[in-house]
């Protein structure tokens, strides 16, 4: 890509991301430098050049036109961004970041962390629980290796463990897990995020579980998922010594705009 593309290729990425998530994606796209540069020091060896230029911009679908779906994706290591337009309508789920190191080891930057509330707000949440809740939130001592939904097209079959019950948490932790919950949700732009928080809100937490597996000691593997019958969050920092995130939201049904797109076809290709 050119420069001028370049430039506009980040201005895009700008408009669907919250101020906050693009200056995050921003320090992932840098911290490609410096993981070259750690694996170098260690005597380490990549199957992939570290390189902060090595994101890949993608177009399905014809965004001139004023009818017609369309889709954006912006992609590479730790960037997952997938926008699917329909008029006025816009997903931006699944919404993936990573960060490999999470907490800069060496140089100037040293002992920078990225992602770093998605780890502390979990944390102490659990930390500040009493060890009968404890029992319900932690599910295993030892951590998944990664993200469970990894990948996956479709997870609805997706098994994935459940911890503790929103409604059978101190009110003090209700607080503190919507606060958790607020921080990936508003990744997106403030009215995508806005309109996906009411939808939330309006269907309630009485189904909400938040679980917890391995190590509550920073520097030491952990997992934590957040579900709802609408969405999943994951978190996973196992790799790397526990100093390599993995970090998601995706929603069950409406993953890659499945739901405006069946809106679309309904209301515009049936019979």
């Amino acid at each position: 890509m050119s420069d001028s593309q370049n430039i506009l290729a980040f201005n895009i990425m700008k408009e669907c991301y919250s101020n906050k998530s693009y200056i995050t994606a921003q320090e992932i796209i840098r911290l490609e430098k410096i993981l070259g540069e750690w694996e170098l020091s260690q005597g380490e060896t990549s199957n992939f050049p570290r390189d902060p230029s090595r994101y890949w911009f993608s177009v399905f679908g014809d965004p001139n036109s004023e009818l017609d779906p369309f889709s954006i994706r912006i992609g590479g290591h730790h960037i997952g961004l997938i926008a699917t337009v329909i008029k006025d309508n816009i997903s931006l789920l699944p919404l993936f970041f990573g960060a490999n190191p999470s907490e800069i080891k060496h140089g100037d930057d040293m002992g920078k962390k990225t992602l770093h509330d998605e780890e502390e707000l979990a944390r102490d949440l659990v930390k500040n629980l009493s060890d009968d809740y404890k029992k319900k939130c932690i599910v295993s001592k030892i951590a998944p290796e990664d993200i469970l939904t990894a990948s996956f097209r479709d997870i609805k079959n997706i098994s994935t463990p459940s911890g503790i019950l929103f409604t059978d948490l101190p009110d003090k932790s209700k607080d503190d897990l919507l606060d958790l919950i607020k921080l990936y949700i508003f990744r997106m732009p403030q009215k995508v995020s806005n309109n996906y928080w009411k939808q939330i809100n309006n269907e309630g937490f009485d189904k909400l579980y938040f679980t917890w597996a391995g190590s509550l000691v920073p520097g030491l593997g952990h997992y934590y998922n957040i579900k709802h019958p609408r969405f999943i969050i994951e978190y996973d920092n196992t790799q790397n010594n526990a100093n390599h995130i993995h970090s998601v939201m995706r929603d069950y049904s409406n993953d890659f705009g499945i739901d405006i797109l069946a809106e679309h076809y309904k209301n515009n290709h049936s019979e």
